[in-house]
């Protein structure tokens, strides 16, 4: 599985996966996030994007708000959520609904491992652009189809609009987040569907890409949102398929495991966890004195408000840092709920690097979440921040497509390729992240 080396290399190398291509043509989190992650440890990715290539821009995470730096307008600004989620990438502007932008693909994606993309199905196949086509210029690319839906089913559901929220409701995750009836499902705080099926994406194209250096025959990956969500929702289809058991919403506390539940502290909450008799006899001990008949699982289960009860007095009138150092005396898992804030004054993440600095061309330095996991000897690193559009125009079509001047000059002249500078670019190489072990 190595790289080939006539293939030109456009990035530093690093990570354990140095040498691996990725064309990245998503939009939206899901798919982008899936390549971003695969850049994150070595992967060189080319994110392509197509007009118009000035603000509102076709994809649209480089506008959603807020935007940095602070005050900025979309003609001189860029999304923090940009600046997170599509660092480590090279950006390449083309219009491949041409027939010379169309080329150009076909070209880029000789020369690449994997591509990623994320629209509704069909649209590649009506741009000429179908599987088989792709696969006629390079027979061993891994294409990475990612939709809200799936590629096959019902068609009114494969054609259907997608988000992250859509995603949270058609898996059924919604339907145990939240209060019991009559309260209202609640949503995951973040785009939870979207990173997790980014991260199913990009662990289904190394799978695929290990068969195709093992076979020589690239394969396409069906990567559906809502499906991502269903697999990891447990034993939900066992409980309804085995018992006939319809799981509902509730709230804080977990519906098999107990003690398993948040409670509040004297400064903030605080998390308490001892699903294990072995766990439960160690929290009796921190506690203090319960009845004997609370021994018995089965009999605390039956009896939560009382045990509850007795655990929240306990954690009442104590900080949540003084009973997260109790937790540790008497080996209990409790933990304050950490917010943001409470983060970036924590040791152990700054101790892990997982608070990151990196310069950004548009946003100029920024602290943001670092990489994980890690490893030994290939760690991922931030190399370069999120590009702006058609940073790499001339990068990519000469060294690593070869087109001569003439014809770069022509593309660009026919807005077949386009670039979208920011104002007063900032450098682009990256500021060391903390790292007290040395090893990125």
């Amino acid at each position: 599985m190595d790289p080939d080396p006539s293939r030109p290399a456009l990035i530093p190398p690093f990570g354990p996966l140095s040498g691996v291509r990725v064309v990245d043509s998503a939009r939206f989190v899901a798919g982008p996030w899936a390549a971003t992650y695969l850049g994150e440890f070595g992967a060189e990715v080319i994110h392509v994007e197509g007009p118009p290539f000035a603000p509102p821009y076709s994809d649209p995470t480089r506008l959603l708000v807020p935007l940095l730096p602070p005050g900025a307008g979309p003609d001189s600004g860029v999304s923090e959520s940009w600046v997170q989620y599509s660092r480590n990438k090279l950006s390449f502007g083309l219009d491949f609904r041409t027939p010379e932008g169309r080329t150009a693909f076909l070209d880029l994606l000789r020369r690449s491992d994997v591509w990623i993309e994320s629209s509704r199905p069909g649209t590649y196949d009506r741009l000429g652009l179908s599987d088989a086509a792709v696969w006629e210029a390079n027979p061993k690319l891994v294409i990475v189809h990612v939709s809200g839906f799936g590629q096959t089913g019902r068609p009114e559901r494969v054609g259907a609009p997608s988000y992250d929220l859509i995603g949270q409701a058609f898996s059924g995750y919604l339907s145990l987040q939240g209060n019991p009836d009559p309260e209202p499902p609640m949503r995951a705080g973040t785009a939870l569907n979207d990173t997790v099926t980014g991260l199913a994406a990009a662990t289904a194209a190394l799978m695929a890409y290990v068969h195709a250096c093992r076979t020589g025959r690239g394969q396409s990956v069906d990567v559906a949102q809502y499906e991502m969500f269903f697999v990891l929702l447990e034993n939900l289809a066992l409980d309804y398929f085995s018992r006939g058991v319809v799981r509902g919403r509730h709230g804080t506390a977990h519906p098999r495991l107990h003690p398993y539940d948040v409670h509040r502290s004297n400064n903030g909450w605080v998390v308490v966890a001892a699903p294990t008799q072995a766990a439960w006899e160690h929290l009796v001990a921190l506690i203090g004195p319960v009845p004997p008949t609370w021994g018995d699982p089965q009999y605390r289960r039956d009896h939560r408000p009382e045990v509850d009860a007795a655990i929240a007095t306990f954690c009442a009138p104590r900080s949540g840092e003084e009973l997260e150092r109790l937790g540790r005396v008497h080996d209990v898992a409790i933990s304050r709920v950490y917010d943001i804030a409470a983060i970036a004054d924590d040791p152990h993440y700054r101790a892990r690097g997982m608070l990151t600095q990196w310069n950004d061309p548009v946003a100029g330095p920024v602290t943001g979440a670092g990489i994980a996991p890690r490893f030994s000897d290939t760690p991922g690193q931030v190399w370069r921040g999120a590009p702006w559009l058609g940073q790499d125009n001339e990068t990519i079509l000469r060294e690593l497509l070869g087109y001569p001047p003439a014809r770069i000059a022509e593309l660009r002249s026919r807005g077949v390729v386009g670039e979208s500078p920011p104002r007063e670019p900032h450098s682009a190489t990256a500021t060391p992240p903390h790292d007290p072990d040395g090893r990125g």
